[in-house]
């Protein structure tokens, strides 16, 4: 299935003084063809725009169609973004999976949180993870052809049987097949598996990792446990990884690391940050996690942030002391502890950290990036006024800086009286953040 939409790319913003601001675009035109081709994506669109000679056919905002022809660089951008970098409609998901969080998602929420996709186009463009199950094969010609690579794939189980179980689709059993024309072709492979208890992991995960590593093209094998929400009336019975059974996990990949390293010279599989946090062991070292290519689906994040912390210069005192609050979801605490803490070695700086559960999804839910405004609501009651409260960008949606229920962080923190501040989950970005409070409130007392 394709969401349907009108073709053509919309133009979201125009960069100063760029080609296409010298062209009269703006912001809500729509490009139709370019070099009298319809183009389905921004992957179409980047090849054609490398030619010198350009046409463009453009429906402007006020509803006049204006063809341009113009001579440029081949490497001259046109300095216009896109609304999104699917054109025709987004490919969507065909399976029904057991562990999709989207089935587990609350009712009576904004249409477009329910949106499945399932798209190459995404997976190569940004690192979205897709199943392979609705390729067709002028997408896997495509792929090949224009050397789509890499792509991310969420595999799970490679046993045939079992896929098909878990996915509710007859065209899950041949991920081996399309994974191996695709390395075939060139194409380069990062993969995961959604571990579910007693379902696909022991024996059936040994099975699965020993496929996926006999493939050349797969590069990293990412192993994620299963997350549950409160509202799974009707779905297939699942359950929370035990910290012994993480622990047992985390202590089998090791030991398959080790012979990976040995043997290829990578690691090759990793378990999530949720793994090391729900078995309680110890992080591996920064270079464990080689060029941290699974590092969008949490795998490295927390090494990666408390090393590049470590690194950051500090100042030993303040001229004027200053409270912080630092909000973050159950399992983020572990990781915030030992940042506060030098934080607190900051002579007139107090950091307070502060965890706050999930109201919204259920308690089993555990990550800072679910949490919503109503969680925040009511973890923060009880705060002093003009409380400053740092939360992690991950709580809100990037495309309209609203929660998942569609609260924002300044309507919470009016409510509560305090302000609420979203902060990147990086080192620089969480000093930033913190430096600027102190310099604004430095400067109200002097």
């Amino acid at each position: 299935m394709v969401v349907s939409v009108v073709p053509g790319a919309v133009i979201a913003l125009v960069e100063t003084g760029s080609l296409a601001e010298q062209l009269g675009l703006v912001a809500g035109d729509r490009i139709l063809t370019i070099n009298q081709q319809s183009i389905e994506d921004l992957i179409q669109f980047q090849i054609a725009w490398a030619d010198e000679l350009v046409q463009l056919e453009v429906l402007k905002k006020n509803g006049d169609l204006v063809f341009y022809e113009l001579e440029k660089e081949y490497d001259e951008p046109l300095g216009a973004h896109f609304e999104e970098a699917v054109f025709n409609g987004i490919k969507t998901c065909r399976n029904k999976c057991a562990f999709c969080f989207v089935d587990q998602m609350p009712p009576k929420m904004r249409k477009s949180l329910y949106l499945k996709d399932d798209d190459y186009r995404l997976s190569f463009l940004q690192g979205s993870y897709i199943t392979l199950t609705n390729l067709e094969r002028e997408d896997l010609e495509r792929i090949k052809r224009e050397r789509l690579s890499p792509l991310y794939v969420s595999v799970h189980t490679t046993n045939p049987e079992l896929r098909i179980k878990l996915m509710q689709n007859p065209r899950a059993g041949q991920v081996l097949d399309v994974l191996r024309e695709l390395a075939a072709a060139g194409i380069e492979l990062h993969t995961q598996l959604v571990v579910c208890p007693e379902i696909n992991d022991g024996a059936v995960l040994k099975q699965t990792y020993q496929d996926l590593s006999k493939i050349p093209g797969v590069l990293s094998l990412a192993v994620v446990p299963v997350g549950l929400t409160a509202f799974r009336q009707n779905l297939s019975p699942l359950r929370l990884f035990r910290p012994d059974e993480a622990r047992r996990l985390v202590q089998w990949v090791e030991e398959q690391q080790a012979k990976e390293l040995e043997q290829r010279g990578s690691r090759f599989l990793w378990p999530s940050d949720e793994f090391y946090l729900l078995a309680a062991l110890p992080f591996p070292s920064y270079e464990a996690y080689e060029d941290f290519a699974q590092l969008e689906n949490g795998v490295g994040m927390v090494r990666l942030l408390w090393d590049e912390f470590g690194t950051l210069s500090l100042p030993d005192k303040l001229a004027h002391s200053r409270e912080i609050v630092i909000a973050t979801g159950v399992a983020g605490l572990a990781v915030m502890e030992p940042i506060v803490e030098r934080l607190n070695g900051i002579s007139g700086l107090k950091v307070s950290l502060q965890g706050i559960r999930n109201s919204f999804f259920g308690p089993s839910v555990t990550v800072a990036g679910l949490l919503t405004g109503s969680c925040f609501l009511e973890g923060l009651k009880g705060l002093p006024p003009g409380s400053a409260v740092l939360i992690p960008d991950s709580t809100v949606q990037s495309g309209n800086g609203r929660f998942l229920d569609d609260l924002t962080p300044a309507e919470v923190g009016k409510q509560l009286g305090i302000r609420l501040l979203t902060v990147p989950v990086s080192a620089e970005g969480i000093w930033s953040r913190i430096s600027g409070i102190i310099r604004n409130s430095e400067g109200t007392e002097k």
